[in-house]
């Protein structure tokens, strides 16, 4: 799998469309018009455009996904902003997958899942949720808690409304920071939601968001009885090559691309507090 992940694919933008006002959502496959390569939940690839530079990206779709991969990017960036400005047909290089993914098989399973998230951070819990529910027998209640600064910002808002908040034993819960004229929901920062839901301390975390979100809702949890071993987190963000070479996302000994990015917070709690 490393001697593979240093040799790109050639991958095809089939599909793009808005989520919010700067994040777009891109359904990639291959030049024979299949899925680039197989991933599990929480993995991600490196984004390449020739001449312009590379960006690690989580992998948005389920593995249960035959017919592509799909990447859900910000526009923040250079790369990012050469991909929200190409149209479909497009060529790119993937180099991936990447990255351990979340234990969706092992440690989830069984289990009542809690998901928290914040803005953009959804996208990388995104795949598992939607794992989860392709397979929803092998797990038990899921509960998200989501929110962003305004509606608009909501990623998913379509697929959340319409497909998760009907699915059976699954509680949506969703905050926007300001209340405005088109939202009739809750308004609220997430770490506060999070005590106001009050969810059961017996459920496993996923956790992925801004720096402070997940301090807080951390501190949250722990205040109502979660423990630091049930809760996950991603840190891809912290990915530069992706093979463990540049040292760039080193913390401690241990290399966030290679020993990551998903950590559960006892694991991080062995680290330098750098996260």
């Amino acid at each position: 799998m490393e001697a593979e992940s240093f040799i790109p694919y050639v991958g095809v933008i089939k599909e793009m469309f808005d989520e919010t006002p700067d994040v777009k959502s891109f359904r990639v496959t291959g030049l024979d018009g299949k899925k680039l390569f197989e991933h599990k939940p929480g993995q991600c690839a490196m984004l390449i455009v020739p001449g312009v530079g590379e960006s690690m990206i989580s992998i948005t779709s389920s593995p249960t996904v035959q017919e592509y991969q799909q990447f859900s990017i910000k526009k923040c960036g250079c790369v990012t902003s050469w991909l929200h400005s190409a149209q479909p047909g497009q060529q790119i290089a993937i180099r991936g997958p990447i990255g351990n993914g979340f234990p969706v098989d092992t440690t989830f399973k069984g289990k009542d899942i809690l998901v928290i998230a914040g803005g953009i951070g959804l996208a990388p819990v995104h795949s598992v949720v939607n794992y989860m529910l392709a397979h929803r027998s092998d797990y038990g209640r899921i509960q998200v808690i989501y929110g962003s600064r305004s509606k608009q910002d909501l990623v998913f808002l379509k697929e959340l409304s319409e497909d998760w908040s009907k699915q059976d034993n699954f509680e949506l819960n969703m905050t926007i920071d300001r209340a405005q004229p088109d939202w009739d929901g809750h308004v609220g920062f997430v770490p506060p939601y999070v005590t106001e839901c009050n969810p059961d301390p017996s459920m496993t975390v996923i956790m992925c968001g801004p720096p402070i979100l997940i301090h807080l809702s951390l501190d949250a949890l722990m205040k109502l009885g979660f423990k630091k071993e049930q809760v996950f987190t991603t840190m891809e963000m912290r990915m530069k090559c992706g093979i463990g070479k540049c040292g760039r996302c080193n913390i401690g000994n241990k290399f966030v691309c290679k020993d990551g990015p998903v950590f559960s917070f006892d694991q991080l709690g062995e680290l330098p507090p750098e996260y």
